[in-house]
């Protein structure tokens, strides 16, 4: 059914404290990484590749504390968010527009796929002709 407006804002805040504190998590096993990388260890490609998404994150955090510290400015944020859609971190994401970059990632794959597959196709025809 309908949610209530405070339900709504309740959601949100929930939202918004789960996303942090996710964000604080990877923050505090990042900084552990780095420690790590300070002292002549070697990251594996999934710690690299979480250590550049979490910095990464640090970094758009800056315009999205924006919107929370300065009074009514959060209202605008769905604007934003339209014209920059990478400015929130990765934790604050949902599950619908993290479902909606799986598809847009596995259709590029698919054209991908079949542009390639087209060009083999017209490869072989080519040599085919050639030594035929």
């Amino acid at each position: 059914g309908k949610k209530s407006l405070r339900q709504k804002a309740v959601d949100e805040l929930k939202h918004y404290y789960n996303g942090f504190h996710l964000l604080w998590t990877d923050t505090k096993v990042a900084a552990r990484m780095v420690w790590r990388l300070l002292h002549g260890q070697v990251l594996t490609r999934r710690e690299r590749r979480r250590l550049l998404r979490t910095c990464a994150d640090l970094f758009r955090l800056v315009p999205f504390l924006v919107f929370v510290i300065v009074p009514f400015m959060e209202f605008l944020l769905p604007v934003f968010l339209k014209i920059f859609p990478e400015m929130l971190p990765s934790t604050f994401e949902t599950e619908s527009k993290r479902e909606e970059k799986l598809k847009k990632k596995l259709n590029a794959r698919l054209e991908l796929a079949k542009f390639l597959r087209e060009t083999i196709a017209e490869m072989a025809k080519r040599n085919k002709a050639d030594t035929g």
